[in-house]
């Protein structure tokens, strides 16, 4: 059985190829563009292990490889610290201390989504980036009206947009302004495209995913965006062994530090995805805006907390209750 390292990039792949005894067999570097030679490479191989890093753009070369290998790895690039932190650092030893872990079977693996689950968090993620778009857009239109001490409320309205051109402005920034609003339509019309295309969706969904959605959408003030959010950005929630895992992979746990005896709590770890984190902190703050429930747990921890830490541990425990009713398939239960 051989071991290959694979230190993958946009435009090339370095390889390491080891035998058990951890001795260098073969050295390589390909171009990603001609997968033919590398697809040859690896089939006159002869029975092989490989493992590359989870980066963004590793999904056409494990198709490539899952035929021909007798197992492939996914590898966790943060917990790889010895390769970021290594003095010496090239591709070619990249490739080779991924294969001398491979062969000591030490490989820290990351989760590999399934097709529908890629599928899914493609849709989402650019949801949110229109979204984005679209908001940077608007604030560039207030910015060109403030200029002209006109800038008003609801200006993203039919009344709204019928003032707009009443506004006199100069030609430059009526120009401006005119190509925004345009923007701005587009990335209104490309919204409603994916929300379209998320209902769709989600329509073919399996009974444990249909499950899950029922059980989120029960909870109060938790609409669509957020529970497509939390499924797409979590995936296999049976993949966490509890609660504590999840919340530190949407980075809602705080970090704590402890020295000489004291210990002391300095915000939240961050890491993970931001995306759930952001859905989670959005979906906290309008329950405690109108739930009792929520608003007094919210206002008992903010006294010793303050609002930044006590909306957080609020999001923490929304993230709790989500886990714990997508296990168990319970809806969620109002305060008596």
């Amino acid at each position: 059985m051989k071991f290959v390292g694979i230190d993958l990039h946009k435009q090339t792949i370095s390889l390491c190829v080891m035998n058990q005894a951890r001795e260098v067999l073969a050295r390589k570097k390909f171009p990603c563009n001609q997968p033919q030679a590398i697809h040859q490479f690896f089939s006159e191989m002869g029975p092989f292990q490989a493992v590359v890093e989870a980066t963004a753009s590793y999904e056409w070369l494990w198709q490539l490889l899952e035929p021909l290998a007798a197992r492939l790895v996914l590898a966790h690039p943060q917990k790889l610290r010895i390769i970021a932190e290594s003095a010496k650092k090239s591709d070619k030893l990249d490739a080779q201390v991924l294969a001398e872990f491979l062969v000591l079977d030490m490989i820290p693996q990351s989760y590999r989504p399934t097709p529908r689950q890629r599928a899914h968090r493609r849709l989402v993620r650019h949801r949110l980036y229109v979204r984005d778009e679209r908001t940077s857009v608007a604030c560039r239109i207030h910015a060109i009206l403030a200029d002209y001490n006109s800038d008003f409320p609801k200006l993203f309205t039919a009344e709204g947009f019928t003032r707009l051109q009443e506004i006199r402005l100069e030609k430059e920034d009526r120009f401006a302004l005119d190509q925004l609003v345009a923007q701005w339509r587009g990335f209104t019309q490309q919204i409603k495209d994916v929300e379209e295309q998320l209902r769709e969706f989600a329509g073919k969904a399996l009974v444990a995913e249909a499950e899950s959605r029922a059980v989120l959408a029960s909870i109060p003030f938790v609409g669509p965006v957020t529970i497509d959010v939390v499924l797409s950005e979590i995936g296999d929630i049976h993949r966490f062994r509890n609660a504590k895992q999840v919340c530190a992979y949407a980075g809602l746990v705080p970090v704590h530090r402890e020295s000489a005896g004291k210990r002391r709590e300095s915000g939240l770890i961050k890491e993970g995805s931001r995306r759930l984190r952001w859905a989670l902190i959005e979906a906290a703050w309008r329950m405690v805006a109108h739930t009792n429930r929520w608003k007094t747990a919210y206002l008992h921890l903010q006294k010793t907390r303050g609002s930044k830490k006590a909306i957080a541990a609020i999001a923490r425990r929304l993230l709790c209750a989500m886990t714990a009713m997508i296990k168990t398939g319970q809806a969620y239960r109002w305060a008596a």
